[in-house]
């Protein structure tokens, strides 16, 4: 039937039109900004650093390894590393950041420096009201503005983050469980050799007449 698309497609609009007096689930426009739409949790849009504890700086988990840097496709993070070094979630010293920036115009939330941080300290927010009046400082998100704890975290990746949490608690306890004591007893090559050599020579054979 030509046209069948074109009235199939009225028939969703005029469903969705009626039914908006009656149930709040077709309510398709939202009060913005007064109203704000629920994100699912697996909504992106921004990277942001993880710090453990209540001290941003001391609970970072960034070590400044600049992978993420590398492998950043716009290349717009930024990343200078300490001189000296700080204990890490686990207590062993390590290097951080002396400086940590990301370029909010140029970054297009591919995730990628998420995938490749082998710390599980960089991960995506959920905020998306990021426009600035200015347009060039302003948009430089620096190390204190990225920073956010794993409360946080948390909060906006619940399920993500407790995965994340149970991961990292495996990984500290592996480095602290101490390593199995090498066995005294010597090696059975070593104990068949020395049995060899105790036992007494085989008598020779007979002479032929």
């Amino acid at each position: 039937m030509i046209g069948g698309g074109i009235l199939k497609g009225m028939a969703v609009t005029a469903k969705n039109f009626v039914g908006s007096y009656f149930d709040e689930e077709r309510l398709i426009t939202i009060q913005y900004p007064e109203e704000k739409q629920q994100l699912p949790e697996n909504y992106r849009n921004f990277p942001f650093l993880v710090h453990d504890g209540d001290d941003q700086h001391l609970g970072l988990r960034c070590v400044a390894c600049q992978i993420c840097e590398k492998e950043c496709p716009p290349q717009c993070i930024y990343i200078v590393k300490s001189k000296d070094k700080k204990p890490d979630y686990t207590g062993k010293p390590q290097f951080y950041p002396a400086t940590f920036d990301i370029d909010i115009s140029v970054c297009m939330s591919c995730q990628i420096c998420v995938e490749v941080c082998p710390f599980d300290a960089i991960k995506m927010d959920k905020v998306f009201e990021l426009s600035r009046r200015e347009r060039f400082d302003a948009l430089l998100m620096r190390k204190d503005d990225l920073a956010k704890s794993n409360g946080y975290y948390h909060g906006i990746h619940p399920t993500e983050a407790t995965e994340v949490d149970l991961r990292l608690a495996e990984a500290a306890a592996a480095k602290k469980k101490p390593a199995a004591p090498a066995s005294s007893a010597p090696p059975a090559a070593v104990v068949a050799e020395k049995a060899a050599s105790a036992a007494p020579a085989p008598p020779p054979p007979p002479a032929v007449t």
